[in-house]
């Protein structure tokens, strides 16, 4: 009987070690995930657009971290994403009959311009990597320059369906996803920036 007894006893503290056990590390990974997505909304807070920001990278925070450069790293690959899709569509919308003169040309304009986006995000995310963060780091400021790049290219495209004569539903499907790749262009370089400016180099003024 006293066997049984202390039996159930060393059972019963044999479950409670391991319940404070995995209690203790759910706390310390709930704690940690939450630290990470509180860093991401800090540095998302001092985009021009926070709430994008986050509601596109926040999903990625126990990734990132609290890495600045890992950050930047995530933003401009969500931002070639968005990016690329913008592309395609415009290279869709190329190859439909029906367009007005003004919107065939404005198209076209986009499918140019828009492709030279992804080229430079591309080679962005191919440059990050090999940032060292310096103040003499010249793979920063190309990365900065192609970036800034991109953003005028998608604000060259929405340029040519500006004006009511381009009222209509292929001025607002156009519209629509370059107004997000452009939002996730700005928020990824000012990222870039601030990771730059975090490592001492001087960041590009938006």
């Amino acid at each position: 009987m006293e066997g049984s007894i202390l039996s159930h006893v060393t059972i019963t503290t044999f479950i409670l070690f391991f319940s404070i056990l995995f209690t203790s590390t759910s706390a310390t990974r709930l704690l940690t995930s939450n630290t990470n997505a509180q860093f991401v909304k800090a540095s998302c807070s001092n985009t021009t657009y926070p709430k994008l920001c986050f509601e596109s990278l926040g999903c990625y925070a126990n990734k990132i971290q609290s890495n600045p450069k890992m950050l930047a790293h995530v933003a401009l690959n969500v931002t070639f994403s968005a990016t690329k899709s913008a592309s395609d569509l415009m290279r869709t919308l190329s190859k439909l009959h029906g367009k007005k003169p003004r919107e065939a040309g404005a198209i076209a304009d986009c499918v140019e311009v828009v492709g030279d986006s992804v080229d430079e995000l591309a080679r962005s995310i191919g440059e990050m990597g090999r940032a060292r963060g310096s103040n003499s780091d010249p793979v920063i400021n190309d990365i900065q320059t192609w970036v800034s790049a991109s953003l005028t290219n998608d604000d060259t495209c929405m340029d040519g369906f500006a004006g009511n004569a381009m009222n209509g539903e292929v001025k607002n499907i156009v519209m629509k996803n370059m107004t997000k790749a452009a939002h996730l262009t700005s928020v990824a370089l000012a990222l870039i920036n601030s990771f730059a400016s975090s490592q001492g180099n001087s960041a590009l003024i938006l």
